[in-house]
């Protein structure tokens, strides 16, 4: 994907998080606008785009703004970065940013974050114990990181309206991992203590998010890209 058809990219993942360590990889998100002909024929553009070494992932616009809007946890951090992370921004990727409370609901904060975080606890209790690989204990101690992440940053999303990217405390996170490596039962009450936590908390978010703001954005990323050719 040409470099002049970016819209937005940065650094995510653990990076990002400050949960990174020595040899951990650097995960890239962006976006990217699609010439708006290659929508009009039989088959539309790919729309997504992964490469790895390094690992950079590149959605489609629209495609971009469908996951943000089911409220896609890895999605929509991408407009909640630090400026220092961006590596690619155009000023139709800041009206993006400008929008990016238009995308959320509470609903669909809730049910992504906390499905993300119940799908990393299956895993770490289908792992089993301590007794597997340090491969496995490695992968299970970030995974327990990532789910206690997600439900932090999405309660906090839900409770505030605001998404704050990097982690406060890095070493409690990395000493939370290893406790859930050696059992990781020992999660279990962190994702139980904040499904209450979104049950008691009014969200600062409404029902329903506001696709209004999206669907104008991606008609003028249409217009910015539309190239005539023919008679």
């Amino acid at each position: 994907m040409a470099t002049e058809n970016i819209l937005l990219s940065g650094i995510v993942g653990s990076t990002a998080y400050g949960l990174a360590r020595e040899g951990s990889d650097v995960d890239r998100l962006g976006m990217f606008a699609a010439p708006t002909e290659d929508f009009h024929g039989l088959h539309g553009p790919k729309e997504t785009h992964v490469t790895t070494k390094p690992d950079n992932t590149l959605h489609e616009a629209a495609k971009w703004c469908r996951l943000a809007l089911g409220g896609n946890p890895t999605v929509t951090e991408l407009v909640w970065l630090p400026d220092e992370l961006y590596e690619v921004r155009t000023p139709l990727g800041d009206e993006l940013i400008g929008i990016r409370t238009t995308l959320l609901s509470a609903k669909r904060v809730r049910d992504a974050y906390l499905g993300y975080a119940t799908q990393q606890f299956k895993r770490l209790y289908d792992r089993g114990d301590a007794s597997a690989s340090a491969d496995t204990r490695r992968r299970t101690a970030k995974h327990a990181r990532h789910l206690r992440r997600l439900c932090h940053q999405g309660f906090e999303l839900y409770a505030t309206g605001a998404l704050t990217i990097r982690v406060e405390d890095p070493d409690d996170y990395h000493r939370f991992g290893e406790e859930v490596a050696a059992d990781a039962m020992v999660a279990l009450p962190l994702l139980q203590r904040y499904e209450a936590a979104f049950d008691e908390t009014r969200s600062a978010l409404p029902d329903q998010a506001d696709e209004a703001p999206a669907e104008a954005w991606l008609r003028r990323v249409r217009a910015a890209y539309y190239t005539r050719s023919g008679p």
